[in-house]
């Protein structure tokens, strides 16, 4: 039987700050630039809660088949690390973690995307014909390319 949790990671360089990168991480009204789920459905219903970006943003989605449906919560918020608490509600529920780590280097930042999260049986039964990494990781390299272009355009 596969693995009963996953991890996925990507990164990228961007010729920001850290700063510039961790302000379009820390705040989910500055997702709307980046993020690679955004154009899924275009009458997306978003809610915002909690603080306004931070330790306590929460961002909760309602969308079509697409998009489904979730809610995210940041828990952690510091200079070079954003962690959140990420909950599918539909088209299939999971419950996982991402981590954004900023790394300053010689031309700019190092940006590691991890998502990682338990795989109940049907996540398994599916890995036997598509993988996570298949399944998000193009997302997450979309979504990467779109947050170096908001940042390196800020």
């Amino acid at each position: 039987m596969a693995d009963k949790s996953f991890l996925i990671t990507r990164e990228t360089t961007i010729a920001a700050p850290p700063e510039r990168i961790h302000a379009l991480l820390a705040d989910f009204h500055e997702w709307q630039k980046w993020s690679p789920w955004e154009g899924l459905d275009p009458a997306m219903d978003r809610t915002y809660a909690g603080t306004g970006s931070g330790v306590g943003a929460v961002y909760a989605w309602k969308g079509n088949s697409k998009a489904g449906e979730g809610r995210m919560e940041i828990l952690e918020s510091e200079k070079r690390h954003v962690g959140v608490d990420l909950l599918f509600a539909a088209p299939m529920k999971a419950h996982n973690r991402v981590d954004f780590t900023l790394t300053p280097v010689a031309d700019g930042t190092r940006v590691q995307w991890a998502m990682t999260g338990p795989q109940n049986v049907v996540m398994r039964i599916m890995s036997r014909f598509w993988s996570m990494e298949k399944l998000v990781g193009p997302d997450m390299d979309k979504g990467l390319a779109q947050l170096k272009r908001a940042a390196e355009t800020a």
